[in-house]
């Protein structure tokens, strides 16, 4: 049901502003937020705010795509096709998209000891996360596992990327790195490894054993997520 009700004939405790101020943002819907963004609808007698959000998400949400997704690259042109959508909206909108983004890619700083997989995803969540090209990417430690640095190696095309461990290893001997790990998006956002990304794991893993600097895991970001496969497949048993 897309809501024709004006925002201030709702009672208070149905209103978005008031709901998150009471209940904090996490309760709200997606449309809600974005009504808060928008202010205003579409006039008297048509859609109110939430309406109007509602309308949005449902039309950027076409040809079968996530509404969340689909908002995360939706672009001006796109947005004021929407009735109701003008350019003042619809920069508002793309500026408070953009900030989520900053926001959720700050990585950890410097001297970060990396005790987890997740703080290297971080670490390389603005490099890897959004790109739609594949990426791939390593984050250099020192002897007590502590971030030193971060360099994307190799840039692909949307669906594959060239990276080989030659120019991965290369970087880390320049910087002169104990150990690394290394990680690539799938702009696709889905995180299963591929066969090719199985083997070059072992590739690296091997060189590391000649070169004595370990690779402690491969990582795959992509669509807000990501995967260890020193978690998830057997290629570091017995290392």
């Amino acid at each position: 049901m897309i809501y024709q009700l004006r925002i201030a004939d709702m009672s208070p405790s149905e209103r978005p502003r008031e709901r998150l101020a009471a209940q904090g943002s996490q309760v709200l819907s997606t449309a809600e937020l974005i009504a808060i963004l928008l202010a205003t609808g579409q006039g008297s007698g048509k859609l109110s705010a939430l309406g109007l959000g509602q309308l949005l998400l449902k039309e950027i949400g076409k040809c079968n795509r996530d509404p969340l997704v689909a908002l995360r690259s939706v672009n001006l042109k796109e947005l004021t096709e929407i009735h109701g959508v003008g350019p003042a909206k619809a920069t508002t909108i793309l500026a408070a998209i953009e900030l989520g983004k900053r926001v959720y890619q700050i990585g950890p700083p410097e001297k970060t000891v990396v005790s987890d997989p997740s703080i290297a995803a971080s670490a390389l969540s603005y490099d890897l996360m959004w790109q739609s090209q594949e990426r791939f990417a390593v984050v250099m430690l020192d002897v007590k596992n502590a971030i030193m640095g971060k360099q994307v190696v190799t840039i692909g095309t949307a669906t594959e990327t060239l990276a080989h461990p030659r120019e991965i290893f290369r970087s880390l001997i320049k910087q002169g790195a104990v150990s690394a790990i290394v990680a690539h998006n799938h702009p696709s956002g889905n995180l299963e490894p591929s066969n090719e990304d199985i083997e070059l794991t072992r590739q690296l893993l091997k060189a590391s054993d000649v070169l004595s600097i370990p690779v402690l895991d491969h990582l795959i970001l992509g669509n807000g997520e990501f995967v260890s496969l020193r978690e998830t497949t057997s290629l570091w048993k017995g290392i």
